[in-house]
């Protein structure tokens, strides 16, 4: 087993992770549109308010995880021809329970002294959130309390010789009380891309080799509704290309429909154009008024690239961006219209962050990493060619970071 993954604790993930937020399925739409824009990947955790006797464990509490293709289609769906106005107003009055669907096997709490290798493996099953407290002993923390032999726990810091055979669980003396955060597999492969040199070859190696590029992605026809993308979205990752099929049979990507390219849009304006337009429209852009841009409203949301504007706390900045800056754009051409039946082959009709993610199918592992934290996506689109041909997620990343390492069981 490589020596990163039995030599790190979970708990050197959480430094300086920010304190757990919980939304719970009582709010409302637009709290949860609020509280999603500040979570990574595109989604939020959704608990039950705790019981007011007694104490429940948020994993017990845990109902799923909320994001914006859910709001969008909720609001498209209930709302096809309304206007702005009483869109703002369902997002007011909705409640997250009416929206998402039961998920409770995607977060799971775990103790910061959980070797990494098992956290990754519990991601490989299917959890996207961990819950982990937090603790004040940071410094030299994976050293203290790493896997040192055979990948048995050490008892205590001071060791001994029965320690060394150990498969007693760290314990913690000092922990902040009711300290916690969440990590999510984001922030598992941004750590990871940080010991590229520990986990050679394979980051080096081509996504193809390590067999990471997954064939089981769902598309829709760009003449289609936008709305039937909603029907076929798969849960992980929340999306769904938008092509268009040459007479051989093979796919060309010209978009795709997601929770990701969804985080940052005004989910109102989004519900309109989902409701009323083709897919291959909905994927270039177009609002209300036929003017070819969706507004989108700043959120409240950390980020490296874009700091945004500073602002009085409580008061919501009032600054509206152009689709273009958030992956839609204007769906004229050259000055022609593109329709859901006028769609032309081989034009460059989608240009900077409208553009879908696409990688080839010999990219190397660690060159799709960075370019799903660099756009902080939730998938890179696999093309050979003009042809699509799969997908890469989170799931595939952490399969294949992994794939020369396994679990200790000894």
């Amino acid at each position: 087993m490589n020596s990163l993954f039995i030599h790190h604790v979970i708990g050197d993930l959480t430094v300086g992770k920010p304190d757990l937020m919980e939304l719970y399925e009582s709010d409302t739409l637009e709290v949860a549109a609020r509280v999603i824009a500040a979570c990574p990947e595109a989604s939020a955790a959704v608990l039950r308010r705790p019981p007011e006797s007694g104490i429940l464990a948020r994993e017990d509490r845990f109902v799923g995880l909320i994001n914006p293709m859910e709001i969008v289609g909720f609001l498209a769906r209930n709302c096809p021809d309304g206007d702005h106005t009483q869109r703002e107003n369902l997002m007011k009055a909705a409640t997250v329970k009416e929206v998402i669907d039961s998920d409770q096997g995607s977060l799971k709490s775990i103790d910061p002294g959980t070797r990494l290798i098992d956290a990754l493996e519990m991601m490989k099953q299917g959890v996207k959130r961990l819950i982990v407290r937090k603790s004040g002993s940071w410094y030299g923390f994976s050293k203290r309390f790493s896997v040192l032999y055979n990948g048995k726990w050490l008892k205590t810091g001071a060791t001994s010789s029965n320690s060394t055979t150990s498969t007693t669980p760290i314990s913690f003396a000092t922990p902040y009380v009711d300290k916690f955060c969440s990590l999510s597999r984001e922030d598992v492969v941004r750590f990871l891309i940080g010991c590229l040199g520990a986990l050679a070859p394979i980051p080096l190696t081509s996504i193809s080799s390590l067999g990471a590029i997954s064939t089981n992605f769902a598309s829709v026809e760009g003449s289609s509704p936008a709305l039937e993308a909603i029907t076929k979205t798969p849960l992980d990752p929340c999306a769904v290309a938008v092509v268009e099929t040459a007479p051989d049979g093979t796919k060309k990507i010209i978009g795709d429909i997601s929770a990701y390219k969804l985080w940052k849009c005004d989910y109102s304006s989004a519900a309109w154009a989902l409701a009323n337009l083709s897919a291959a429209q909905f994927v270039m852009g177009s609002d209300e008024n036929g003017s070819g841009e969706i507004p989108v409203p700043v959120q409240e949301m950390s980020s490296v690239d874009d700091p945004g504007p500073s602002v009085a706390p409580g008061v919501s900045p009032k600054k509206r961006f152009s689709s273009r800056s958030i992956g839609f754009f204007n769906n004229r051409v050259d000055g022609v219209s593109v329709g859901s039946a006028s769609l032309t082959r081989g034009r460059n009709m989608y240009r900077g962050r409208s553009a879908p993610l696409t990688c080839k199918c010999d990219s190397s592992l660690a060159a799709v990493m960075a370019q799903v934290l660099s756009h902080r996506a939730t998938h890179v689109w696999v093309t050979d060619g003009d042809t699509l041909v799969g997908i890469v997620g989170y799931v595939e990343i952490i399969n294949a970071v992994t794939k020369s390492a396994a679990p200790s069981t000894s």
